[in-house]
C-alpha cells in the first residue's frame, strides 16, 4: 500500500470529494484507510444503565484507497505515487515533481 498513516490525502470520489485531511488508521489486508473527519458517520447508542441517555455518536468509517490521492508535501499537489531504489533502499515519489516523500 502505497498510503501511510499521517500522510495528507485528498479525497476524489463519494460525498467528501474535495476534502484534504490526515489518514488516521490504514488497514492494508483490505486495502481501506481511515481518514480525520472525512466519511464520519452518527450512530445511535442506547442507554447502558436505567436513568442514563442515549447518546448519538460519530464514527469515521474506513474507505477504499483508490478514493483518494496522496498530497506531495514538496509541490502541493495531488498525484500518483512511484518508487525509487537509491542504493537498495525504496522510496516513495511524486510523480508529478519527482521528489521523494
Amino acid at each position: 500500500m502505497k498510503i501511510k498513516k499521517n500522510d495528507t490525502i485528498l479525497v476524489i470520489t463519494g460525498k467528501d470529494r474535495g476534502r484534504k485531511a490526515k489518514v488516521s488508521e490504514v488497514f492494508p489486508k483490505q486495502g481501506k484507510i481511515t481518514v480525520e473527519g472525512v466519511n464520519v458517520i452518527k450512530k445511535h447508542r442506547r442507554p447502558k444503565r436505567e436513568g442514563e441517555k442515549g447518546q448519538v455518536v460519530e464514527i469515521p468509517k474506513p474507505i477504499d484507497v483508490s478514493n483518494v490521492k496522496l498530497v506531495c508535501p514538496k509541490c502541493k499537489q495531488a498525484g500518483r505515487i512511484g518508487y525509487k531504489l537509491i542504493e537498495g533502499n525504496k522510496y516513495r515519489m511524486c510523480r508529478k515533481c519527482g521528489q521523494e516523500i
